[in-house]
């Protein structure tokens, strides 16, 4: 073995020795306390005095002796020993410290330095003579304020280098994508993080520049190449996204390289919703599928929604639902004089209402159990409340199970939705809202054609009271799409799926739907609901379509694995009354703008009479209750003519 081999070995053993030694012994050391500190500064102080004497008396200069050596050097420990009571320098943690420690200890010695003078000069003019020499105490100050920052970087280095909980290889290695003031805030807390997780490696930002940047030690790389091309490069295992200015499309083009090259996607709040800079690294969670639907906030006209809202009664149906209850949530923003939260699912609406008690809103809440097949009760809960505002959202949606269960869409859906309509005719509501679906649009499915007769009754009943100059009621419907994250969204099948090891079951691999998050869709509908006249059918923005297996795939990766390899996808076939694509819009009808960007009224009405379409539901209604099956599908296709059923038994009655 060569002399340079057997040298790097010697280094690299003694390298391990020493880390070994130092993380043993002190890992789990705890903060020390705030006299050891002062202890050890008053010490290094007595160090400065003993280098600053050696100093002057090596120099042509002869110090005072107007009291002895230690009691000079005992007034100037004893000054700065005041200040760093008054400036606190000794609170800071050491391993901890930042430039602002540096600051407040310079401060601190400085003040002791000007005190000392002005001690030295009122001596002087009171006696005559001076205490110190001036370049002694300027020597003194200088020499003690380097010792005792040298002392803060030193604990501050052996701690980030050598007493790591967690050993560097251990670490993931990051990149956060931004260099803005909230990143290298973002990059503090990661260095400071203990147990230590993520070792910062590096900066992407946008912003060209000719020369080469660091910040806290890492490089900044201007991105003039994908984003993975530079991970590679710095060797790094996940991108922290923490740049706010980025574009939905920007953020989805960098996820899915990042994805595509199996390098993992995390996240921050925005710095608004940063509660304690020390958490902001504990708040560092991975990025989610829904992150990658959010698009730019709406704009809602607060005003006219107030107007609707404030000071009102409301009533929301399918309340403790994924919908419903961001309703309720959104509504009490507003202040409402109170909110009738009505459900017939009993332990979800328990849950919301134990939640509601723990905001602290000037709003009374009561949770009714109750449901909307039975107009005994709801006439009861009307003449009792009298709200001035109903937001209809409970509903039947599950198309395969309303498939086998015809009966439940239309008693519900249909039957629930006139109980509803008609009560708030009668009883003088301001507003009906209800929620509807795209799957009303050229329906395929019991569900989606039980949703379309309830617009057609909600749209028509507003019509023929205004034709008859008897309505006072507003009656509007919005309809949009898939729902991300709510009951029965594919978003938490796939999660679970995922989680249990796989396999990912699509039902058909050109399956495509339109998605909205939540929070976004009931702000649409309180927008919606605010700005109707009565009659329109609101539809949505609903953005790009989304296949339904890049879904899966971009989930899969998302949670660390490969599709088709860790986690296998599988296609099951469509389910009944499935169709391959929605729509919004039937195909003769057409859109008229509104005030708002990402809402649409939707040119359809039915061209048939009022009175006939109450008759076909008496009979509807009828079949249902007597559970004739095949009259009641074939009774809803009459009243929708566009309803024709797909991968289903009733295809037959088309």
């Amino acid at each position: 073995m060569s002399k340079k081999n057997k040298s790097f070995l010697k280094k690299e053993y003694f390298k391990e020795l020493a880390e070994s030694f130092f993380e043993n012994r002190f890992t789990n050391i705890g903060y020390l306390p705030r006299w050891i500190i002062i202890c050890i500064d008053v010490t290094i102080l007595i160090l400065a005095s003993f280098l600053t004497y050696l100093i002057v008396a090596n120099l042509t200069l002869r110090f005072y002796d107007t009291y002895s050596l230690s009691t000079r050097y005992g007034i100037i420990i004893l000054a700065n020993v005041l200040c760093f009571l008054a400036f606190r320098t000794y609170a800071g943690i050491i391993r901890y410290s930042t430039f602002i420690d540096a600051f407040r200890l310079l401060l601190s010695t400085f003040s002791a330095f000007l005190i000392l003078v002005s001690l030295n000069y009122l001596h002087y003019f009171s006696t005559g003579n001076k205490i110190y020499l001036m370049p002694a105490l300027a020597i003194h100050f200088v020499i003690s304020f380097i010792l005792l920052l040298a002392f803060r970087i030193a604990v501050k280095f052996l701690f980030e280098n050598y007493l790591l909980a967690n050993k560097k290889e251990n670490l993931t290695k990051v990149v956060i994508y931004g260099a803005s003031s909230n990143a290298v805030a973002l990059a503090n807390a990661l260095n400071i993080e203990s147990p230590k997780r993520y070792q910062l490696v590096g900066f992407i930002d946008k912003k060209k520049s000719k020369l080469s940047k660091e910040v806290l030690g890492v490089p900044i790389i201007h991105k003039k190449k994908n984003v993975s091309v530079i991970l590679r490069k710095l060797k790094a295992d996940a991108l922290i996204l923490s740049n706010e200015s980025l574009s939905n499309d920007s953020k989805l083009k960098i996820v899915e390289d990042c994805l595509e090259h199996n390098y993992k996607i995390l996240k921050l709040p925005t710095v608004t919703d940063w509660n304690d800079q020390k958490e902001i690294s504990k708040s560092i969670k991975k990025f989610e599928i829904k992150d990658l639907l959010e698009r730019n906030p709406i704009e809602l006209d607060n005003t006219k929604i107030a107007e609707q809202i404030k000071d009102k009664v409301i009533l929301i149906t399918g309340a403790a639902g994924s919908i419903g209850s961001e309703i309720v949530y959104q509504i009490l923003n507003f202040k409402p004089q109170r909110v009738i939260l009505l459900d017939q699912a009993e332990t979800p609406l328990y849950h919301l209402s134990v939640e509601l008690e723990k905001i602290k809103q000037n709003v009374e809440v009561i949770p009714l159990v109750a449901d909307i097949k039975d107009k005994k009760i709801l006439n009861h809960i009307f003449s009792n409340y009298c709200p001035n505002v109903v937001y209809h959202a409970a509903a039947y949606k599950h198309v395969p199970l309303m498939e086998e269960s015809p009966y439940q869409a239309v008693v519900t859906n249909v039957l629930g939705t006139k109980n509803l309509a008609d009560l708030s005719n009668t009883y003088g509501v301001d507003r009906f809202v209800m929620v509807s679906t795209d799957k009303a649009v050229n329906p395929s499915n019991i569900m989606g054609a039980s949703k379309r007769i309830a617009e057609i009754y909600v749209q028509s009943l507003f019509f023929e009271l205004n034709k008859n100059k008897q309505n006072s009621t507003k009656f509007i419907t919005t309809r949009f799409g898939n729902v991300l994250g709510s009951n029965g969204s594919v978003v938490p099948l796939f999660t679970k799926q995922i989680e249990e090891g796989g396999p990912v079951t699509i039902t058909h691999p050109d399956i495509i739907r339109y998605f909205m998050t939540i929070p976004e869709a009931c702000q649409l509908v309180l927008e919606a609901g605010a700005m109707g006249s009565g009659g329109e059918i609101f539809i949505f923005d609903m953005g790009q379509p989304v296949k339904i297996i890049d879904l899966a795939k971009k989930m899969i990766r998302l949670a660390g694995f490969t599709p088709d390899e860790e986690i296998a996808i599988k296609v099951v076939g469509l389910r009944p009354g499935e169709k391959l694509y929605e729509e919004l819009l039937n195909d003769s009808a057409k859109t008229l703008t509104t005030h708002h960007e990402k809402i649409m009224i939707a040119v359809e009405t039915f061209n048939g009479n009022f009175k006939t379409l109450e008759e076909q539901l008496k009979i509807l209604q009828f079949q249902a209750e007597n559970l004739n099956t095949e009259k009641v599908v074939s009774i809803m296709k009459n009243i929708v003519p566009e309803f024709k059923s797909k991968n289903s038994v009733f295809e037959a009655l088309d």
